[in-house]
């Protein structure tokens, strides 16, 4: 390789941890970074997350990717983020006036602007593609607000920023207030056809729209760097991308029939969209991305503890999460873990669901808890995969990345839960890499054709057991998770519609909403 070749950097800032890789033109990584990154929880129910330690761990990263390496030689940088956690900061100072509420943060479940929402919950999930939750940046938004500019004067007069992260970034790196469009489908002020703010949804939001950033596609037009040293100032960012978007980029998600799921602290299960579609109501609307001037969209369902699942369980029975897979059983006994800790995402996206634990009896033991809980991640994210099929038609492949998809235990577990083939990413870093791969595509590293030729080794895990069987445990697991929701324990296992927050629990009639793909 010639010493003049260029090198593209990408910045995945995520929940736990923000790294930093460097990617050559064949597409391999040749050096790393990572910072951790600690949550706060004031307050039950709170996650929170320093807007300037975040900033700071995207320096440290950078600087440790960099170390030893010829800076010079990058020529693009590319963003890969978190996507529904909200800041507010002062326009003038780059102050941060708030922490930033984390897409964890459920604060907002019981509060006034969420509830005030209930009665146009269908208008803001035809505009914007998603149910109300408070997942989303919308009430995050309406509570920052509430507190530190509750006339909203300040926001109206421009001297206030709202943000997600990577609208941060993007004003640490250059000064200017933009978030990306695919970033900006996840915060419920968009509207995801248009890929413009909607004054509907702001004004039920209590949002002015002169404190929001300007929706910008995923190739930018974006800031050039400072304040990244060693890189000097001046190299560009040319891609940005939410850290699941970037996922199904680096495995190439825009070829028909590709649907993947990235496994973290929560998973995501995303697959593109041709042409406009009535998307279930156990789904979101997003857009993927936007290149060349045309938005891409997908289909996506969010489930709020898989990782996070392994992670409680660990710390109840005093192992390391490492350990469980260790210690999980060959069956679990009939055990069935609900992990719904601040209620269920996708596809039922039930806030007033309840975690637990059931089928316990006297024989069981820590290895049958270990397994139920493992089991829990592939029975949710098939719920998730099921849900797209019925959108997207067939799905034989399952695509793979993350963290916990280094575990063969969860990884053979999903393939005969989901009896499908599922192909693990050998390449670490996937959302980086997705974000690397756009930012070298627009600074001309390689072209569409050369992107799609790289390699991307990958660990194929083929389904066991029979049909019979494995219905019988998924209707085990959709009778807990009846329970779980509150629901009487028999009748149809069928997935059932969302529901928006706030409003009583009953069981509604089949609904779709009209969306754009």
């Amino acid at each position: 390789m010639s010493a003049a070749e260029p090198l593209v950097l990408a910045i995945d800032q995520g929940t736990s941890a923000t790294k930093a890789i460097l990617v050559d033109r064949r597409g391999d990584i040749v050096a790393h970074g990572s910072v951790p990154l600690e949550l706060s929880t004031p307050a039950p129910g709170w996650v929170e997350q320093s807007a300037e330690e975040i900033w700071a761990g995207c320096a440290r990263a950078v600087a440790a990717c960099l170390d030893g390496r010829d800076a010079s030689r990058v020529a693009a940088i590319g963003l890969s983020t978190q996507r529904e956690s909200l800041l507010l900061w002062d326009r003038a100072t780059g102050e941060p006036l708030s922490p930033l509420i984390s897409w964890l943060d459920k604060r907002t479940a019981g509060d006034p602007a969420l509830l005030r929402a209930v009665p146009r919950a269908e208008l803001v999930r035809e505009v914007s593609g998603l149910p109300l939750d408070p997942m989303f940046s919308a009430p995050k938004a309406a509570w920052l607000l509430d507190r530190y500019d509750p006339d909203r004067r300040r926001s109206r007069a421009g001297e206030l920023c709202l943000g997600t992260v990577d609208s941060w970034l993007l004003f640490k790196l250059g000064g200017a207030h933009l978030i990306e469009v695919g970033n900006a489908a996840r915060t419920q002020l968009l509207d995801v056809r248009r890929c413009a703010w909607d004054r509907r949804l702001t004004q039920i939001f209590d949002v002015p729209l002169e404190v929001l950033p300007q929706v910008v596609p995923s190739q930018g037009p974006f800031p050039s760097t400072r304040g990244l040293a060693p890189l000097a100032d001046g190299v560009p960012v040319t891609a940005v991308l939410g850290d699941s978007h970037a996922a199904l980029f680096a495995h190439a998600g825009w070829t028909p029939g590709t649907v993947k799921a990235t496994y973290g602290t929560g998973s995501s299960v995303m697959a593109v969209v041709p042409s406009a579609a009535r998307v279930s109501s156990g789904l979101c609307l997003t857009v993927a991305w936007q290149t060349g001037g045309n938005p891409t969209w997908a289909v996506e369902g969010n489930v709020r503890s898989t990782g996070a699942t392994v992670n409680w369980l660990a710390g109840v029975l005093g192992r390391g999460p490492a350990e469980l897979a260790e210690l999980a059983a060959d069956s679990s006994e009939g055990v069935v873990v609900v992990p719904a800790f601040g209620g269920l995402g996708a596809p039922w996206w039930d806030e007033n669901a309840v975690g637990l634990i059931s089928g316990l009896t006297l024989g069981t033991r820590a290895g049958h808890l270990a397994r139920a809980a493992l089991e829990s991640i592939a029975f949710q994210v098939e719920d998730v995969v099921a849900a797209v099929e019925r959108e997207t038609g067939p799905v034989t492949r399952l695509l793979a990345d993350g963290g916990p998809t280094g575990n063969p235990v969860l990884m053979r577990l999903q393939a005969d839960t989901s009896g499908r083939l599922v192909e693990r990413a050998l390449a670490r870093d996937l959302s980086a890499l997705g974000a690397a791969h756009l930012a070298g595509l627009t600074r001309g590293v390689w072209d569409r054709a050369a992107l799609e030729r790289l390699d991307r080794p990958r660990e194929s895990y083929a389904p066991g057991g029979d049909e019979t069987t494995r219905a019988r445990r998924l209707a085990h697991w959709h009778t807990a998770v009846r329970r779980a929701r509150l629901q009487p324990t028999s009748g149809d296992s069928d997935l059932p519609p969302a529901r928006a927050v706030g409003v009583p629990h009953r069981t509604p009639e089949p609904s779709t909403v009209q969306g754009a793909s």
